[in-house]
């Protein structure tokens, strides 16, 4: 009977026609799962976070998941960078290397050097990254000295992030489904904005952008805390909240109003905009210098002028020698400089010029400065 029907030709294509659907279908199952990282995670949480297979001279080395790896962020106590670029289309060399240049290895060391009490977490945005590697465990070739560099000090974790987890059970998961941040004209940007209050809600602790460098100790700042940059707007590459009480419901103000104003053709209302509007309902006003004037009126969250962390508005003078005396007058009491690297990430900077860039990072980041060759 069954070589009648496989004789048959109609019958055979009809046969033939729906394995290719049944396996097809099952192919895009498994396509979505992948591209959604639906996943199991593992068990155990003792995972390290590079885990060379010593059979493979071009190993995969996984980064452990946020969510299970140890040691975990100790809640508002811990310092989180995020790395958004695998959602960069432009970025044609992307292929989950892990990679860091040498600004953002300035930025993730500075943190560490000044705060070595706290936990620095770098979040790696993807299901996987990996590194090559040879038969040793080495960098392959030599290709990864800023990572090197960064995991030189004990208190820098890398791990990876699965978004899609990583919003589950929070008030952004239903949100995250209907697509919104993925049609954004600023996806890379929006992704890191989105995802620094995600974090401050998840974990609380401290956030910093990767464009900046910290000059000294914040540990003992006060627990809920941002920055003013200019005169009309808060800035959200410094941000610190506590993991509970007040400044949990800061971070969560902020996811809501991130839903509710987001706007994928606008670049800075889902970044700044949402803790300059948080934090005008908080303090009742609009007016910024009310708020650094009266900080009662905060309810205990505190708003630092802008020579705290964006004391330079014009980033040319982070470049140019001839501004070197006036820009480190200006930072001398900063916590931290920010140097506007959407707009600056293309001036280069050689090493050892006279510049404030090139005197910051000898100074605070001296791993990644020495690795950045000729110039940073």
């Amino acid at each position: 009977m069954l070589l009648w029907y496989f004789n048959n030709g109609r019958l055979r294509l009809l046969f033939m026609a729906l394995i290719v659907i049944l396996t097809g279908g099952i192919g895009l199952i498994y396509h979505w799962q992948n591209e959604t990282g639906e996943e199991s995670l593992p068990q155990s949480t003792e995972v390290p976070q590079l885990a060379v297979p010593s059979d493979d001279p071009l190993a995969n080395i996984r980064l452990a998941d946020i969510l299970v790896a140890e040691p975990r962020p100790t809640p508002g106590r811990s310092i989180f960078f995020h790395e958004t670029s695998c959602y960069d289309a432009k970025n044609k060399e992307y292929n989950h290397l892990m990679k860091l240049n040498a600004r953002q290895a300035c930025a993730i060391e500075s943190a560490a050097l000044h705060n070595p009490n706290s936990q620095v977490f770098v979040l790696f945005v993807d299901r996987k990254y990996r590194l090559l590697v040879d038969s040793n465990g080495g960098n392959r070739w030599n290709q990864q000295p800023f990572i090197d560099a960064i995991l030189s000090y004990k208190n820098v974790n890398l791990r990876r992030l699965n978004l899609w987890r990583y919003t589950a059970d929070t008030p952004m998961e239903e949100w995250l489904k209907d697509g919104n941040l993925f049609g954004s004209q600023y996806m890379v940007s929006h992704i890191s904005d989105f995802l620094r209050y995600l974090t401050l809600y998840r974990y609380g602790g401290l956030y910093l952008d990767m464009d900046v460098v910290v000059l000294q100790k914040m540990e003992d700042l006060p627990p809920n805390y941002t920055g003013a940059e200019s005169d009309s707007t808060l800035g959200a590459g410094v941000m610190r909240l506590a993991a509970t009480g007040f400044g949990h419901e800061i971070a969560k103000s902020c996811l809501l109003d991130f839903q509710q104003n987001f706007d994928g053709k606008e670049w800075g209302t889902n970044g700044p905009g949402v803790i300059t509007r948080v934090a005008q309902q908080i303090c009742g006003t609009k007016n910024i210098s009310v708020m650094l004037e009266n900080r009662k009126r905060c309810l205990g969250f505190m708003v630092f002028g802008c020579s705290a962390f964006y004391a330079i508005e014009n980033w040319p003078g982070f470049f140019d020698p001839k501004r070197l005396e006036k820009t480190m007058a200006r930072t001398k009491d900063s916590y931290v400089v920010h140097v506007w690297n959407s707009q600056s990430h293309k001036e280069p900077i050689k090493v050892g010029s006279d510049t404030a860039y090139a005197k910051y990072a000898e100074k605070n980041c001296p791993r990644a400065y020495e690795a950045a060759g000729e110039y940073f």
